[in-house]
């Protein structure tokens, strides 16, 4: 059988089970430049069984983005190595792309060990493999944040329609930030008609103590043009943070709030010239004439960016543009 093996790839596999592990580290870096398949066998057994972790480790990362079963299954196996060897596992994991790679990730993603769970489920995010979602609705449980927060992911990717009154839940009431952070965004996966169902925790959750999840909620509930928020988003107007506001702004945008154009307008000379200018667009977007008089005399705008918002929204509702620089 040797004799059909290419010459070059014969001598790194040689070389990977050298007795000298300076030799077998050199060899793993070589399989970068080679990238023949028929060596993927050694690189994951070295991966399994090289008494260095560093050398695991080395094995771990050469082996991003291969998809071949037996690769996949040893990386999956190394989340338990040491620390350097399941981080380098854990990384390459994410680079599969095969969604049937992504099925053999599913008992890992209910493994009670926190660190394989969590590295599991953010491998099987962006695969979009449905299966993953009966782990991932088992693990919004669980007692580990960043196992918490890979769920909440793997559902959203997943347009999980069924994970949301979980969410809601999760939004309002988990201990970790991130995870009601990444629950306000995943709510935007709703159907028009479950908007009703998510819209009341994400007005919630525009009360929240951390100004990120509050942006995150105003986002979402713009994305979802959720119509019925439009007084929680005015007042959301008046958040200690510019963000917030912005976030606001283009959700009152998109939902054509005309109730809103006077705290819209008010943004239009904050400090912040991303707001102005956010302020400006959703002006235009929500096509009320009692704009025009703010718009014009936000023609002068020291900042080009929001002067060409202002022009635009102008222009939009078939007003003149009033003085410009």
């Amino acid at each position: 059988m040797t004799d059909l093996i290419d010459p070059e790839v014969q001598e790194l596999f040689d070389r990977l089970a050298d007795p000298d592990a300076g030799v077998r580290r050199v060899a793993v870096l070589d399989f970068a430049d080679v990238e023949d398949e028929a060596l993927l066998p050694a690189l994951a057994q070295l991966l399994r069984n090289d008494p260095e972790p560093t050398l695991r480790a080395e094995a771990a990362r050469a082996l991003a983005g291969w998809d071949e079963p037996a690769v996949v299954d040893a990386l999956a196996a190394a989340l338990s190595d040491t620390a350097e060897v399941s981080a380098a596992a854990a990384q390459s994991l994410t680079e599969l792309k095969d969604p049937r790679s992504g099925e053999r990730l599913l008992a890992h993603a209910a493994s009670p060990d926190a660190f394989t769970s969590a590295s599991a489920l953010r491998a099987l995010r962006e695969l979009r493999v449905p299966a993953a979602a009966t782990p991932a609705l088992a693990a919004l449980q669980h007692a580990d944040a960043s196992v918490r927060r890979e769920a909440v992911a793997v559902l959203g990717w997943l347009k999980h329609g069924a994970a949301l009154p979980l969410l809601t839940r999760v939004v309002i009431a988990d201990a970790d930030t991130e995870v009601r952070r990444a629950a306000a965004g995943a709510l935007g996966l709703a159907a028009p008609e479950q908007v009703a169902t998510v819209q009341a925790a994400l007005c919630e959750a525009l009360q929240d103590p951390a100004w990120t999840i509050r942006e995150e909620a105003a986002s979402t509930l713009g994305k979802l043009r959720a119509t019925a928020a439009a007084t929680a988003l005015r007042a959301a107007m008046d958040d200690d943070y510019w963000q917030v506001r912005l976030r606001a702004a283009r959700a009152l945008g998109r939902i054509a709030d005309v109730q809103a154009v006077p705290v819209l307008s008010q943004a239009l000379i904050h400090p912040a010239g991303n707001l102005r200018k956010e302020a400006a667009i959703a002006l235009g977007d929500i096509g009320d004439a009692s704009a025009v008089p703010v718009l014009q005399a936000a023609a002068a705008d020291p900042d080009p960016e929001v002067r060409k918002a202002v022009r635009l929204s102008l222009q939009r509702l078939g007003a003149p543009a009033g003085v410009d620089r």
